[in-house]
């Protein structure tokens, strides 16, 4: 690891002015993934500024019924929640499918959202990859490639994004909350808050500079049953080959997400009018324009199964 200076904190002006002025620098929280990533030399900010200092650990009900959870809160917290577990099931869900408890009690939701888009080659530093050294090329693409994206990827990058909590969020249409480095305050859709690789994979969110998250804040709860189901090459500690989060009403008609087989949480509302037609009908639109590969074909056939039998799930309650 290389040498960088730290600082706590005090104020998100604070941190916000603190990141202007230091080339290289980095918040951090948790730090499950950004440490991992420092370890290795994949990331090396030359200073650290501390945000855990900052207030943002609470979970307080919104004016209009819905929740806001602080940038800071941990997942552990987060799952744990009374008020997640009975209107918002799929988040609790989704964050006990994630990671290890020990890395569930650091991590942040803020830190969860941020982590790196990422596949084995990002990690291997012999290999050209252009989301850790932009215009090297991606190894992925003709190398090893079953985890990769079957659709939403490009000729930069195939990879996936690797949160199951954001494909959660997703589907219950979160909002992230954000200061700027000019104290402006923004909200962003959970839709537009991921980027597609295109041209720019490094690039993971649409946060300018310097922005700093403060809260996700969660609509009215939708009722019905949640869902989230995972499928990957071990129980526990990996990441999805296939999920599908899925929000049910008692007619059929609901909400799907999928993990797994994108850049970024996969949602397409289109296919969602298509439920009541079965899991077939609806992967004809969900994936329609899919480009797997020789190796990964199989996850077409794997989220229709698994969607599948989440519908099939719902129907029994």
């Amino acid at each position: 690891m290389r040498a960088f200076t730290y600082q706590r904190a005090a104020t998100p002006a604070a941190a916000a002015e603190a990141f202007v002025r230091t080339p290289g620098a980095r918040f951090i929280a948790g730090g499950t993934n950004l440490l991992d990533l420092m370890k290795l030399e994949i990331e090396t900010p030359s200073h650290l500024i501390d945000v855990n200092g900052l207030g943002f650990n609470q979970i307080e009900a919104t004016p209009d019924g819905g929740l806001r959870i602080g940038a800071l809160v941990s997942n552990t917290d987060l799952a744990a929640d009374a008020r997640v577990r009975q209107d918002y099931g799929v988040l609790s869900r989704a964050l006990l499918a994630g990671a290890s408890g020990q890395l569930r009690n650091k991590a942040t939701t803020a830190g969860n959202l941020l982590q790196r888009t990422r596949c084995p080659y990002f990690y291997d530093t012999n290999q050209p990859c252009n989301k850790r050294v932009p215009g090297t090329g991606c190894s992925a693409i003709g190398g090893v490639n079953r985890q990769h994206a079957v659709i939403g990827s490009s000729s930069a990058c195939i990879a996936t994004h690797p949160s199951d909590m954001a494909v959660a969020m997703r589907v219950l249409d979160a909002t992230v909350e954000t200061v700027r480095a000019n104290g402006t305050a923004r909200r962003i859709p959970i839709a537009d808050f991921h980027r597609l690789p295109g041209d720019t994979p490094h690039l993971d969110t649409v946060l300018e500079p310097g922005e700093l998250i403060t809260s996700v804040t969660l609509p009215r709860p939708l009722g019905g049953v949640h869902i989230y189901r995972k499928v990957r090459d071990r129980a526990s500690y990996a990441f999805a080959l296939v999920s599908v989060a899925a929000v049910i009403q008692k007619d059929g008609t609901g909400r799907i997400a999928v993990g797994g087989v994108a850049h970024k949480p996969w949602r397409v509302e289109a296919a969602e009018a298509r439920l009541p037609q079965g899991a077939r009908a609806t992967l004809e639109t969900l994936l329609a324009g899919a480009k797997p590969t020789e190796e990964n074909a199989f996850k077409v056939t794997l989220v229709e199964r698994t969607l599948g039998a989440v519908l099939a799930a719902a129907k029994k309650g």
